[in-house]
């Protein structure tokens, strides 16, 4: 745990997309599935037309592998993206991708759940199972069944 820059430490928060200040520590349990879940409500970034800030809860879930995230390094990158232009399925793709890079877990999912502008809301997921595995499997089985059971929205 030594490596960490952030835990303990002194927060310095970073207004533009950083996302070299993602973290990762050794998985204890490696050889086990489980699920590692994260809900952050207070999600900002830019639109890249109009400037408008955007705002969303966003739901990480994932199956580690050798590696984890690090929790405050995920705030402060998630924090990262306030002054970042991005559409909201951008946003969504690019968290999930820099994840991976990162930590190569077993399968890894992200959704966005925005509060409306003009009326219209919109919740952009993706996912990714290790290829060749079958959590390339739970990746298909988990996208096209993601959103079959109607939820309460009570963030907006």
């Amino acid at each position: 745990m030594s490596d960490l820059k952030h835990l303990g430490n002194e927060t310095n928060y970073l207004f533009d997309y950083t996302p070299g200040v993602l973290e990762t520590f050794d998985n204890k349990h490696p050889e086990n599935d489980y699920w590692v879940k994260f809900n952050a409500p207070e999600f900002t970034s830019l639109c890249p037309i109009t400037g408008q800030p955007d705002f969303a809860t966003i739901y990480i879930s994932y199956i580690p592998g050798e590696k984890m995230v690090e929790s405050k390094s995920l705030k402060l990158y998630l924090f990262s993206f306030r002054n970042h232009g991005a559409f909201h399925e951008d946003c969504i793709n690019i968290i999930m991708k820099d994840l991976i890079g990162l930590m190569e877990p077993k399968y890894i999912e992200v959704w966005g759940k925005f509060l409306p502008r003009g009326g219209l809301s919109i919740d952009p997921y993706s996912n990714y199972g290790k290829p060749g595995t079958r959590y390339e499997e739970l990746a298909w089985h988990r996208m096209q069944n993601h959103d079959l059971n109607p939820e309460k929205i009570d963030n907006r």
